[in-house]
């Protein structure tokens, strides 16, 4: 029998928007404007869905400057949020066949909406940029909320902002690449999907099935076909 979602919600980097190509291009101007080396782009995906910080202790770490005072890591941070802001949107892109599931979702009147632990200001601007902005149903950030995912504050506020009550947070889908992601969302009563494609560690990938997702997609077209095409889902 197949399940009746009022809804889909996305986490948006990693998840949705495979952002981590402009990430690696900021590290690594800073890196050469500091006579640096980058770190490898690998590990730099993996810190991606930490934010900023991590993304700028991983370059200081790389070059050996972990003692940095905190004001230094506070000057190297801003520099990467400007640098970001200024150019949000050079390599970034929905990933490969998540098009055609908002496409087919907005076709069939089932709303889609992102809940993210990424600045307000930084995620309007990317969803602007990508022409996203006014197809999103409901976009919910840190700034939204008294506490952040893995709380599922944000989620309540999501199905707020879409008009469902809370006790029909069963028809409602999350699809994230965080354990926080799973977490906030199990919590809200929804049903959970996994997007093992995303910016997840490599000592994290072993214990995925331990999170407690309802669904583990290993890749974009994995999340796809489970979405539109395995019968386990009934939109109107």
């Amino acid at each position: 029998m197949s399940q009746f979602v009022k809804a889909v919600l996305f986490d948006l980097d990693g998840t949705l928007i495979d952002t981590a190509a402009d990430f690696v291009r900021i590290i690594g101007k800073m890196s050469r404007e500091n006579d640096w080396q980058a770190p490898p782009e690998a590990l730099i995906r993996e810190q991606v869905s930490a934010g900023a910080s991590a993304m700028v202790k991983l370059m200081l770490h790389q070059n050996g400057q972990d003692s940095v005072s905190e004001d230094d890591l506070l000057g190297f941070r801003q520099q990467f949020l400007d640098d970001y802001a200024a150019d949000i949107c050079i390599d970034s892109c929905v990933f490969s066949e998540l098009e055609e599931v908002l496409t087919t979702l907005e076709k069939k009147g089932v709303p889609w909406g992102i809940v993210t632990n990424k600045p307000r200001y930084l995620a309007e601007l990317l969803l602007q940029k990508m022409q996203l902005d006014e197809r999103c149903a409901a976009l919910v950030c840190p700034e939204d909320v008294s506490r952040s995912k893995p709380d599922p504050e944000p989620m309540y506020m999501a199905l707020e902002k879409l008009g469902i009550p809370r006790g029909a947070a069963g028809c409602v889908l999350y699809v994230g690449d965080h354990i926080r992601d799973i977490d906030a969302g199990n919590a809200a009563g929804m049903s959970t999907i996994l997007a093992a494609y995303g910016y997840i560690p490599l000592e994290d990938q072993k214990s995925l099935k331990k999170w407690g997702a309802d669904y583990i997609t290993d890749t974009p077209e994995q999340l796809k076909k489970l979405l539109l095409t395995s019968g386990k889902f009934e939109y109107l």
